[in-house]
């Protein structure tokens, strides 16, 4: 069974049941938790970015899912794994401006690297071609 299928949410899975949404869900939990010290300054700035992207994966995989269809699905992915990239590139500046412990870096980037892998696999998985039964 393939995620994101017809027969997927006929089964009772949800999005939710996706570890893939789990890690995302977690990484724009702890972006969230993370950002809510860093300078007032910032909140239409930076620390606006950073949530904006770290929420959109969760929610991509989660509206992707809820789609008709493989092909739908994998376009959410992409987006999510595009935003994915966007919020690399912001834990980059909050580590250069000291927002951010280099050890605050390593979680975040962790469930981002973790997160990016596990869209890669549903990727794949919408992209294989079924085998036949036996």
């Amino acid at each position: 069974m393939v995620a994101g299928s017809s027969e997927g949410r006929a089964n009772g899975q949800r999005y939710r049941d996706l570890v893939a949404w789990q890690v995302a869900f977690k990484l724009g939990y702890e972006v969230y938790r993370v950002t809510a010290s860093w300078p007032k300054h910032e909140i239409y700035g930076l620390t606006s970015q950073i949530r904006r992207a770290a929420v959109s994966v969760s929610a991509n995989i989660a509206e992707g899912y809820e789609r008709r269809g493989k092909i739908e699905f994998a376009r959410y992915l992409d987006i999510a794994r595009g935003s994915l990239g966007e919020v690399e590139t912001y834990l980059l500046f909050a580590l250069e401006l000291g927002y951010i412990s280099k050890a605050e870096y390593t979680k975040l980037d962790g469930l981002r690297v973790r997160s990016a892998k596990l869209i890669g696999g549903l990727l794949s998985s919408l992209k294989s071609p079924k085998r036949p039964s036996k």
